[in-house]
């Protein structure tokens, strides 16, 4: 999984697939739309106005993992 936030834009992408796929995205809201994978796979969750939704400090962002283990 890779999240990756642009503070230019204010937007933040959560990918959980690798590669280039081709997508269906669905819009769930004005600001936040799934993109969907063959077999309906959740690819990526796109957040717009992300400082707004996910409460992102647009000049320093951070983000908490937790029960995570490698």
């Amino acid at each position: 999984m890779k999240v990756s936030y642009d503070p230019k834009v204010d937007a933040a992408y959560i990918s959980f697939k690798k590669g280039p796929l081709q997508v269906t995205t669905i819009r769930l809201t004005e600001d936040i739309a799934i993109d969907f994978g063959p077999n309906e796979e959740i690819v990526g969750i796109e957040v717009l106005d992300a400082s707004e939704h996910l409460e992102i400090q647009k000049d320093a962002p951070r983000i908490e993992l937790e029960n995570i283990l490698s």
